[in-house]
């Protein structure tokens, strides 16, 4: 008789205790935020942008993932669907975070302005599609597209489940789906990052920010598999194998992203246009600059030197190290993006910039946890589930 892989009621104490937990933590957190706000609302919203764009990349992220597993069949897939579904089904809760990014657009971006679009002629020449209304309608768009592909995932998921249809579309729901999620994450990065700038554009723009989401997705699949496998159900369906799997696909997306960095670097430097140039001026001339050397070395050699070492990829304990040191650079990383193109001259940190981050990180953990328990860990009807967990024991 196979297994139900359902939480046990140890794991479901655990898991409410964690979530709990982070709900509290988030909410004090955005309590003391929004009275910073009172007192800096520019930097507030600026701070706000940072931590929308790190928890949309884990939810986007993991549906991807998913995705990429169904086209793939890898054991990695297998055990990691379960927390990788859970994650995107937090796209409506994302949905309704974004509201106050639509609040603070005059905050937040110059094209919004008439009178400075007017006397600009690039910014007046983008007007037609860089403008409030179609911004707002591109967002409802956006989210719409990629709530509608969680809920089937996640919804034929279940149904292969319970009744073991092997004919599930799932996998020709992935392959499109792959497809559209690039070509909208890379519109979104551009509408609500890459327009902090009035003349910046890059066409690496887009898959940056996929190879970015991918790191994180992959990261919080191996805490996951991490956590879960000390406890039942979970514990002997784990095998140093599975992480070692995730170990090499992290490494793999920590390369894509140096990779497409470096390209990014090297095509508009080598091309030398102001206009390219402006995004890298504030970042490399002045003290900002700290932040990219750290980039480099904590995001891409450090990580990609120890995840070379194969038994540190199976080894629970060392992996998840790595693991916490490149989700912390994911915040490096797109505070390194935002904030330059409001503080020009220089480094600039303020306390905002860490509490509202982690208090949507907060709110965002305790629904991720949420839709984590109600459901079993393993898909109980996936074609290749016993040879996923049979992976690595011979």
């Amino acid at each position: 008789m196979t297994p139900s892989y359902s939480p046990s009621s140890e794991l479901l104490r655990d898991v409410t205790r964690w979530q709990n937990k982070a709900l509290i933590g988030g909410l004090v957190l955005l309590a003391a935020s929004i009275v910073g706000a009172f007192f800096d609302p520019n930097e507030f919203f600026q701070s706000y942008l940072l931590g929308f764009l790190i928890w949309l990349g884990l939810a986007l992220g993991s549906m991807a993932l998913v995705m990429l597993q169904y086209l793939t069949g890898g054991a990695w897939g297998v055990v990691t669907r379960r927390p990788l579904e859970s994650a995107s089904k937090t796209l409506p809760l994302l949905a309704v975070l974004f509201i106050p990014i639509l609040l603070a657009i005059p905050r937040l971006y110059d094209w919004s302005h008439a009178d400075r679009v007017a006397r600009d002629p690039i910014m007046s020449h983008r007007a037609a599609y860089m403008n409030v209304p179609f911004f707002v309608i591109r967002a409802i768009a956006y989210f719409g597209i990629w709530i509608a592909f969680a809920y089937f995932l996640n919804r034929w998921s279940r149904r292969e489940d319970e009744i073991g249809d092997q004919h599930v579309p799932l996998g020709r729901l992935a392959a499109p789906g792959l497809i559209v999620y690039v070509f909208t994450i890379t519109f979104a990065a551009v509408d609500w990052a890459e327009s902090l700038q009035d003349h910046w554009y890059s066409t690496m723009w887009g898959f940056l920010f996929v190879a970015s989401q991918g790191i994180s997705a992959v990261c919080l699949g191996i805490l996951c598999l991490t956590i879960l496998s000390r406890r039942e159900p979970f514990a002997g369906a784990i095998t140093p194998r599975h992480l070692h799997d995730m170990g090499k696909l992290l490494l793999m997306f920590v390369m894509l992203w140096a990779y497409f960095a470096f390209a990014q670097l090297l095509i508009v430097w080598s091309g030398n246009l102001p206009d390219e140039i402006s995004f890298f001026i504030p970042r490399l001339a002045t003290s900002w600059g700290w932040i990219g050397g750290a980039l480099i070395v904590f995001q891409f050699f450090v990580p990609f030197l120890l995840l070379l070492s194969r038994p540190l990829k199976r080894n629970a304990i060392l992996l998840s190290s790595v693991v916490v040191l490149l989700l912390c650079m994911r915040w490096v990383d797109l505070f390194w993006i935002v904030m330059p193109d409001f503080y020009t001259s220089g480094l600039r940190f303020h306390w905002l910039n860490l509490s509202v981050p982690l208090a949507l990180g907060g709110i965002w953990t305790a629904v991720f946890l949420r839709n984590l328990k109600r459901a079993p860990l393993l898909p109980l009807g996936a074609p290749n589930l016993q040879a996923a967990l049979q992976h690595g024991r011979h």
